[in-house]
């Protein structure tokens, strides 16, 4: 039995209880965490933004130790430090065939098997795939990865989702080049990564954009020139800032349809928006069709910043190593997993940047 936090229903309270755990049967892995994320997808879920099978372990970010594998895995061995990957490739599809491996359709299938057991025997799934927030959890091989060389496993957790979306929304989707001026909507763990990504690539103006006053030291510490506080001019606000033009690039973190509206109205003529935040069906998108012809802009989503963690997870370790990617800064309180709950309040706030489970 370990402790794990699961969600009974969508709607339901968080409960932190014991959960019975099978051995690792061919083809998987068994874990010891040693650090999660607490990541708004997480939060997706319990409100049933994002819909998979309850009851669920939640938790997709995150890092731990091999303790025992099953029959056929070869590419880690008890002892190894892993990062989970919780959107795993099967390679065989045809997203996976044209390389687009983010799009994979059957990376969350999963979600839908039982992985866990309560106490009385009620079955559990893993919420995405790899039930991180758990002491121990069970996975398939094919969503670990070996952690890398020099970075502690409490950091490395980081590089799971949040790192891994901040980094590719700026260098996969949006293509940032040297020079470009870049605006970020919402600093959280996310938003905080794509500021340093941004500030990687070479971006010469990075504007910040949230809801709290608060969050500007975090949002500068991270690489951001400018800070602004979310108005009803923050467009007009981003293009004083990029010489009455507007931005190159703008990056929604946030989910929402005005932010995501805002976010395109602040880029330039032929600029681009990336839509990272998750939002729900609710949340509609308006445009006509003259200003989409005048403005000749890009808006586009992007999945789990459409990377290939195979490749991406070395790239983002040796920006780690050299001291460009900063992972700790991104952590505003470390906690237990009794205070999942609170973590989750605190983002509905909009208060701190990454809350991080150690275990």
């Amino acid at each position: 039995m370990v402790r794990a936090a699961v969600l009974p229903a969508v709607g339901a309270p968080l409960e932190i209880t014991d959960i019975e755990l099978p051995e690792p049967g061919p083809g998987r892995v068994r874990i010891r965490l040693a650090a999660a994320g607490v990541c708004h997808s997480d939060l997706s879920l319990t409100d049933g933004t994002m819909r998979l099978p309850v009851p669920a372990v939640l938790g997709h970010e995150g890092a731990g130790t091999v303790l025992s594998v099953g029959e056929g895995v070869t590419h880690v061995a008890p002892g190894d430090g892993v990062v989970l990957n919780w959107a795993p490739s099967c390679g065989g599809c045809h997203h996976c065939r044209l390389g687009e491996v983010w799009l994979c359709a059957s990376a969350l299938t999963g979600a839908g098997a039982i992985h866990a057991r309560t106490a009385d025997g009620t079955g559990l799934h893993p919420g995405l795939n790899v039930a991180a927030f758990a002491e121990e959890t069970v996975v398939a091989a094919n969503c670990v990865l070996p952690a890398p060389d020099g970075i502690p496993l409490t950091d490395a957790a980081l590089l799971g989702c949040a790192v891994l979306t901040g980094y590719g929304a700026v260098h996969h989707s949006a293509r940032v080049r040297a020079g470009e001026s870049v605006v970020v909507f919402g600093v959280g763990g996310v938003g905080l990564a794509v500021l340093q990504s941004a500030r990687i690539a070479g971006a010469s103006t990075i504007v910040a954009v949230d809801v709290s006053p608060e969050k500007e030291e975090l949002a500068r510490a991270a690489g951001a020139t400018d800070y602004l506080v979310s108005s009803a001019t923050t467009a007009k606000d981003v293009r004083g800032l990029t010489g009455g033009q507007g931005a190159d690039v703008a990056v929604e973190c946030v989910g929402r349809a005005v932010t995501i509206r805002t976010a395109w109205e602040s880029t330039r003529r032929g600029g681009r928006t990336t839509v990272v935040g998750i939002g729900g069906k609710d949340q509609q998108v308006t445009f006509n069709a003259l200003e989409l012809f005048h403005w000749g802009r890009t808006l586009s989503g992007c999945v789990y910043g459409n990377c290939d963690p195979v490749r991406d997870l070395p790239v983002l370790a040796e920006h780690v190593r050299a001291g460009r990617l900063d992972l700790g800064s991104l952590v505003t309180t470390r906690i237990t997993l009794d205070g999942i709950p609170a973590a989750f309040d605190t983002m509905l706030a909009g208060r701190g940047g990454r809350a991080l489970v150690v275990f």
